[in-house]
């Protein structure tokens, strides 16, 4: 089991002093490792914050998380600061790569708190390998205003993927993006997934993308509930 959610609730003070609205109601999910999750609501109905909770970005008003074996509510800042980097990789909606930085630079940024070494060439050719195997090995040396949305995205899911996370959580990943550039993530994600055996959690409006996971859950008025795509 690489994660747990037991009994997850989220409540937010509403800002005028009149009591609060509750996001998350009850949520209890478990994920195994290399397992591939699609999460589908309206919006506004809590996706983003259950994936934040997940990825230790946000603490519920309730319940527990578990991941790899840990309690996350029994870890300090630097314990969760850790885990972010090393064990969860991020996608989001919007690349959100350094314009200043070349394709190479950005993918390599998550390796920057670990004191990377000028001569250690595992992690560089780790790099090179990943650009490769999404067609973008020539464009290593490009900043991001010379790639096309699609090619971000795909720069972005290569940082996700650098320090060989156990989890990827993906926030709309191809929502920015036309549809052959979401078919090609959606199958690249699903290929990270069979082939690096880490375990992936995308929240999408996409259907076409939702079908691509082992399983499916939807999420409305804060509950979340099996959801069998036809």
């Amino acid at each position: 089991m690489l994660l747990e959610l037991k009994n997850i609730s989220k409540k937010y003070e509403i800002p005028s002093g009149e009591g609060h609205t509750t996001v998350l109601r009850d949520i209890s999910l478990q994920i195994i490792q290399g397992e591939s999750v699609a999460v589908v609501g309206p919006s506004g109905s809590g996706k983003s914050t259950l994936l934040n909770i997940i990825g230790a970005l946000d603490k519920p008003t309730s319940g527990v998380v578990t991941f790899a074996g840990k309690d996350l509510a029994d870890l300090d800042d630097s314990e969760l600061s850790r885990i972010r980097n090393r064990e969860i990789g991020f996608v989001f909606q919007l690349h959100h790569l350094l314009p200043q930085c070349t394709v190479f630079e950005n993918v390599l940024i998550p390796t920057i708190p670990l004191a990377l070494k000028k001569g250690d060439e595992d992690v560089r050719d780790r790099a090179k390998n990943l650009l490769e195997i999404v067609g973008l090995e020539k464009h290593k040396d490009y900043f991001p205003a010379q790639l096309s949305g699609g090619e971000m995205q795909r720069v972005a899911v290569i940082r996700a993927l650098i320090n060989k996370p156990k989890l990827i959580l993906a926030d709309e990943p191809t929502g920015s993006l036309d549809r052959e550039s979401s078919e090609n993530l959606g199958q690249l994600l699903v290929k990270v997934n069979k082939e690096e055996g880490t375990a992936l959690i995308t929240v999408t409006h996409s259907i076409e993308l939702a079908r691509l996971m082992d399983k499916a859950f939807k999420l409305r008025d804060g509950i979340l509930e099996n959801y069998v795509i036809e």
